[in-house]
């Protein structure tokens, strides 16, 4: 079930948010919300400055401007600060072990090598851990059946799903998928859209950026959109559809286009007398 915005606190909000390179604005006050139980999509052209705001809400770029999660200020916290309260993401690219089986790709991913790690399998290396974070995101991404196969056995699709796999795996709030549909067919898409749903319904609530826009348009409860850094456009997905400023920097003029044959062919109906 759709949910759109409402006056409660957001689990994420940024404001102003603003990445500069030398006297390159990437990202230029930038403020948006993702709150619970949603899926909000942020879209735009290549060189928008998506992926960068990505890299600047989870820490990995500085930034001006605020971020804030679960009504708390981000600002100058660590990735890794980030992620523990519960911000998790993915990557363009999904580097996988090839040597290493589904599972243990997950588990490298989501439980880093620490001194205290390290000491206690030397003297234990045989005590049972508890998997149960790392079963459960197997089994939301449907790979819970291909957890002992290598990489190499996974077709893009699934191999896409680890990468989210990976990123639900310490069970966050929230998560920001970049580009999850990057090379999937249109069957694919429509699986992974699926899934999304299935994560929101267990309570992770997605931020997706992606270039496929009927997953984008289909799956999202809000849209934001990007263009040179600048947010030109927010809304539901009808709206953003039929936006002129989006439809202009990004959808095209085969979207105009259709958008101007549907409003003649609703002209053209409400004109026709009704007859008996």
């Amino acid at each position: 079930m759709s949910v759109e915005p409402t006056s409660e606190t957001p689990l994420l909000e940024t404001h102003a948010l603003t990445v500069s390179y030398g006297g390159l604005r990437a990202n230029d006050e930038v403020s948006l919300q993702v709150r619970a139980g949603q899926i909000v999509g942020l879209i735009g052209p290549n060189g928008a400055g998506k992926t960068t705001f990505i890299d600047a809400i989870t820490g990995f770029t500085p930034y001006d401007g605020t971020v804030s999660f679960l009504g708390k200020s981000l600002d100058g916290a660590s990735p890794q600060a980030r992620a523990r309260r519960g911000l998790s993401r993915t990557w363009q690219s999904v580097e996988l072990f090839r040597d290493l089986t589904v599972f243990e790709n997950l588990i490298v991913a989501t439980r880093p090598m620490t001194v205290r790690r390290v000491l206690a399998d030397l003297v234990a290396p045989r005590r049972r851990r508890d998997e149960s974070d790392e079963r459960w995101a197997l089994e939301l991404v449907g790979l819970a059946d291909s957890a002992d196969k290598r990489p190499g056995e996974l077709s893009l699709g699934q191999a896409k799903m680890l990468g989210v796999a990976r990123a639900l795996g310490t069970r966050p709030k929230v998560v920001l998928l970049d580009e999850p549909a990057a090379g999937l067919d249109s069957d694919e898409s429509t699986a992974l859209g699926a899934d999304f749903r299935l994560i929101v319904e267990h309570g992770i609530s997605i931020m997706l950026i992606d270039h496929d826009m009927d997953l984008v348009l289909d799956v999202c409860d809000y849209v934001y959109v990007l263009e040179f850094g600048h947010l030109i456009a927010e809304g539901r997905p009808a709206e953003v559809r039929d936006n002129d400023d989006v439809i202009a920097a990004y959808l095209g003029e085969e979207a105009r286009r259709a958008k101007d044959a549907a409003q003649a062919a609703l002209a053209a109906d409400k004109e026709t007398p009704w007859a008996p």
